[in-house]
């Protein structure tokens, strides 16, 4: 299971009075006993406990608050429905069951391993590696810190519920313009993205819908509706390189309404080439055709029709790009089939678009660092794009 859960991992490492040690870029020769780092963990990659108490019927083994819920699978083994009332959301406005809650954890322990213990410790396993590591390199427990979250929430519900971008702090808004870029050269050594779906992922897609496990003894429908339950799972949907949203950063200096909705601009190369930058088309389906279409009808044909009439008939194989995984287009093709698209429509229209400070489906521009690496692993194949038949349930 430890493949899976590192999704989105980034590493900082911050270095402070070392003007006499020799940096270059992408080296460095020094004391590193005098480095710091600041670790963001991943999706999945927090413990979470519990922030309620929860009385498990017919099981002695109740949730009380600090009690783990992510990761606990004795109590997911005991008590799978306690344990979900525990880890899900309202998928429309991401709030709490009304019999249990969770939080995410705090410190080093909340991000090395989900489910300590002799067995499940080494294959829960995130950042232990990556800590023991620095403890190698000499460097001082006090200096990585951890900056855990609760990964379920969107960019905009984690700072609305838990203010978690505001205790980062925006660095920029605080040291003068002219000297933002200097303080970065001297105090920010590297910048690691490890494992980061930079332009999304297809197992995002795949996940919302069948389901993934994780590797956890959940059926495939439990693990679909965790997954669709929470907001941050549409965070690494596939995107188009060639499409972008408003730069809210820039309307907050030109003192715009920082109310108006951003509105999502592709350019010329969008339409020009195929696959919005992929390889291929992220998903292809197939759906009943029926009388009054065209036998091939375009995706936006088929998105402004009601399906719910149709006759039984050779299916329609369609296929959707990176552009209309994101914009919203092949959710709204199945939703007469798949009740769950609709609530991901919400999620996708209310979280992400109508962000009004950021839409994380962008491409991302590169952080002002003379260092930055990206880091993945090799020798491994890695799915680019699946194949679902829609079912009229009929």
């Amino acid at each position: 299971m430890r493949e899976p859960i590192s999704l989105i991992l980034f590493l900082l490492l911050i270095h402070g009075a070392l003007r006499s040690s020799s940096v270059t870029a992408g080296d460095f020769n020094g004391d590193y006993s005098k480095l710091s780092g600041i670790i963001i963990p991943g999706f999945a990659s927090t413990q979470l406990r519990a922030w309620s108490i929860l009385d498990c019927p017919y099981s002695p083994l109740d949730f009380n608050p600090l009690d783990l819920v992510w990761l606990d699978t004795t109590k997911l083994l005991s008590t799978v429905n306690c344990w979900l009332k525990c880890m899900l959301l309202d998928p429309y406005n991401q709030t709490d069951h009304p019999e249990c809650k969770s939080r995410p954890d705090s410190g080093l322990s909340a991000i090395t391993e989900l489910d300590p213990g002799y067995i499940t410790g080494p294959l829960s396993s995130v950042w232990k590696e990556w800590i023991k590591w620095c403890i190698e390199f000499g460097i001082e427990a006090n200096a990585i810190l951890a900056v855990p979250y609760d990964w379920r929430l969107s960019a905009s519900k984690l700072e609305e519920r838990d203010l978690y971008f505001h205790q980062l702090k925006w660095l920029k808004l605080e040291i003068a313009p002219k000297k933002y870029i200097q303080w970065l050269d001297e105090h920010v050594h590297a910048y690691f993205a490890v494992g980061a779906p930079l332009l999304g992922a297809t197992e995002t897609v795949k996940g919302s819908l069948f389901g993934f496990t994780f590797g956890l003894p959940v059926s495939e429908g439990t693990a679909r509706l965790m997954f669709n339950s929470f907001g941050s799972s549409l965070w690494m949907m596939p995107f188009s390189k060639h499409c972008r949203a408003d730069d809210m950063y820039q309307k907050h200096f030109s003192h715009r309404s920082r109310s108006s909705h951003q509105t999502y601009q592709c350019d010329e190369q969008e339409f020009w080439q195929n696959y919005s930058g992929w390889p291929t088309n992220i998903i292809n389906i197939e759906i009943p055709s029926f009388p009054g279409m065209d036998a091939y009808p375009s995706a936006s044909e088929i998105a402004q029709t009601n399906l719910s009439n149709m006759d039984c008939g050779l299916p329609t194989q369609l296929s959707f790009s990176a552009r209309e995984i994101s914009d919203g287009t092949f959710f709204k093709a199945i939703e007469d089939y798949d009740p769950d698209s609709k609530r991901l429509l919400h999620q996708l229209q209310k979280l992400y678009h109508d962000d009004p400070v950021l839409n994380p489906l962008t491409p991302w521009d590169r952080p002002p660092l003379k260092n930055i690496f990206c880091i993945y692993g090799i020798d491994k194949k890695t799915e680019i794009n699946g194949y679902k038949a829609v079912d009229s349930g009929k």
